[in-house]
């Protein structure tokens, strides 16, 4: 067709916003309406939810959002692309069918499986697939909860073209809801490599829902109707270019800012992956065409990698935690006593995690002013080990420890916990597969042709030199640039980015690897690496190991490094003042 689709999104996770839907639905025009409910950690929990119901296991949410919207959808000859099924893509395409049933519609639904390796571990195995860990290196020991390979868009655009109004998939990479759409409408071929890796990056840049309109943005007093943010949609032409906006009417706002930070969230090297293209980052060119509107053009593609990443979560073992307030004077010393007064109950308990927040302030002029917060978090294979017999123990020094001792919480059980394990196999033994309305079945082949990434590194990427300056300012880094960070497994990215090519110029050799664990002295045990995106006036920041084990084995304050972005845009640091001009 000649004219670009229109994909919106109502859905960056299991728990957005309910009404998202229809207000996608009923805001302006769409051809495919598209949501995200999947994430690393969804998946440990639709693991849980299959425990106690075995016909679950998909985002239960996503079917409610359908008994009120399905309708509407029809009416509208919308079609809806969700990863919801999660676990149970055919149970949840069900799932859907009632609901239509009930509503007395017919309704076209189909749904991609085969992401899901748990059944074929052996065999995966015997043809040599060890599943080692991507970041690490270790092997994998045991045998996990859930294993699924990440699938790509060529099922969702089979599903489409054979009259699919729903496809419902498990784990598929969270652009392929977008490339799959983008790939049916505009009838492309597998090598179509720019024009799908102009889809990869709309994808990207819609699959967190508002994040693109304005939410976590770093400027966020910048952005209009913050109260309700309107969820993003792409215009995505026929060679792959797109224009991302928004509804009008709806809250927020979609800048150059708001893409370039959705852009730079939870992303590495800038040959950004997937199983059918490779998106080259340091290609993309934004510019703004009008009102909430955002060209993105100029991505280059290559071909995929000859592997798929595949999300594994392990049994982790137990975990417990119990949080002290220290209030006033002589913190550092309340908080050694505590420590004193546990390690007979913690000796030989596997891991010990100590937290001391110092949120307290000099001659507080509130009570919550004088309050810092002491953190105990224990792991152990043995839950009577940090069960009761740990969380009793520190309920029981409360009259006989440091003045003003005070814990938020009783004591509790442990709990159990997941690990995540990324891990690699080769694509030809990756099984995709469509499964239509009457039950047949189209078997998507792999990427005939692949090409193994190549490692962008900071020493071969065009570098902006330092403005000569004669006056300088101490002020907060933030006051002069944005930044997103987030996730992926254990690992953290922060991306940071410029406003003009002068602050960019001073950014970029400014920030070096040194200066950012400098700023984020967190960091500093951690390899760092830092990527160029010049053409973004980004530098992308990825501490390898900082998130341990991933988000549900995490004992950081911030498990998923959601406000590491912001802590590095606090930091102090010497600013040139030339570049705080024009109201900074």
């Amino acid at each position: 067709m000649a004219r670009p689709i229109r994909i919106g999104n109502c859905s960056g996770f299991y728990g957005d916003r309910f009404a998202a839907m229809r207000e996608m639905l009923e805001g302006g025009d769409l051809d495919v309406l598209t949501g995200d409910y999947l994430a690393e950690l969804t998946m440990l929990i639709l693991f849980r939810s299959r425990l106690k119901d075995p016909e679950r296991g998909y985002a239960t949410t996503f079917v409610r959002q359908l008994d009120d919207c399905l309708g509407l959808a029809w009416e509208k000859g919308v079609r809806i692309v969700a990863n919801a099924g999660g676990l149970a893509p055919a149970a949840c395409a069900n799932a859907v069918r009632e609901v239509a049933t009930r509503l007395g519609l017919r309704v076209n639904v189909a749904h991609v499986e085969g992401d899901d390796v748990m059944p074929r571990l052996p065999e995966l195995r015997a043809a040599g697939v060890d599943f080692a860990n991507l970041d690490t290196g270790a092997a994998l020991a045991g045998d996990p909860l859930t294993a699924n390979a990440y699938l790509g868009g060529w099922g969702i655009a089979a599903a489409l073209d054979a009259g699919a109004q729903v496809v419902v998939t498990g784990r598929v990479t969270d652009a392929a809801l977008v490339i799959g759409p983008a790939a049916w409408w505009h009838g492309w071929s597998r090598t179509d490599w720019d024009a799908l890796a102009g889809a990869l990056v709309a994808g990207h840049v819609l699959e967190c829902g508002a994040q693109a309109t304005g939410g976590n943005y770093a400027f966020f007093d910048e952005i209009p109707g913050l109260e309700h943010l309107g969820f993003p949609l792409a215009e995505i032409a026929e060679d792959g270019t797109s224009v991302v906006t928004k509804h009008p009417g709806s809250g927020g706002a979609v800048t150059v800012g708001t893409v370039t930070a959705q852009l730079l969230y939870e992303i590495g090297p800038p040959l950004y992956l997937n199983p059918d293209v490779a998106a080259d980052f340091t290609t993309i060119a934004l510019s703004e065409v009008g009102a909430d509107r955002v060209s993105i053009s100029g991505v280059r593609g290559t071909p995929p990698p000859p592997t798929t990443k595949v999300c594994l979560n392990l049994v982790g073992g137990y975990r417990n935690s119990m949080t002290f307030l220290l209030t006033g004077l002589d913190v550092d010393a309340k908080a050694d006593l505590v420590r004193r007064q546990l390690d007979p109950v913690l000796d030989g308990v596997r891991e010990v995690a100590w937290s001391l927040a110092r949120t307290d302030a000099d001659d507080p002029a509130t009570n919550e002013q004088a309050v810092a917060t002491l953190r105990v978090t224990v792991k152990d294979a043995d839950d009577k080990r940090i069960g009761r017999a740990f969380s009793s123990a520190a309920v029981e020094i409360a009259l006989a420890s440091y003045p003003g001792c005070t814990l938020t919480s009783p004591p509790g059980n442990a709990t159990p916990y997941g690990v995540y394990w990324p891990a690699l196999m080769p694509n030809e033994l990756v099984a995709h597969t469509v499964v239509l309305e009457d039950g047949s079945r189209i078997d998507i082949e792999a990427a005939a042709e692949t090409q193994p990434p190549g490692w962008f590194n900071a020493s071969s990427m065009p570098r902006s030199t330092h403005l000569g300056t004669k006056g300088t300012l101490r002020a907060p880094l933030g006051l002069l640039v944005g930044a997103r960070s987030g996730d992926k497994g254990g690992n953290a990215n922060v991306g940071v980015w410029a406003r003009d090519d002068d602050a960019f110029g001073w950014l970029s050799a400014g920030l070096t690897v040194e200066r950012f664990k400098e700023l984020l002295p967190e960091t500093a045990p951690y390899d760092v690496d830092r990527f160029d995106l010049p053409n973004l006036r980004a530098l992308n920041f990825v501490v390898h190991g900082l998130l341990g084990e991933g988000v549900a084995a995490g004992t950081r304050q911030d498990p998923q490094a959601k406000g590491l972005g912001e802590w590095l845009r606090a930091r102090h640091v010497t600013i040139p003042t030339h570049l705080m001009e024009g109201g900074a």
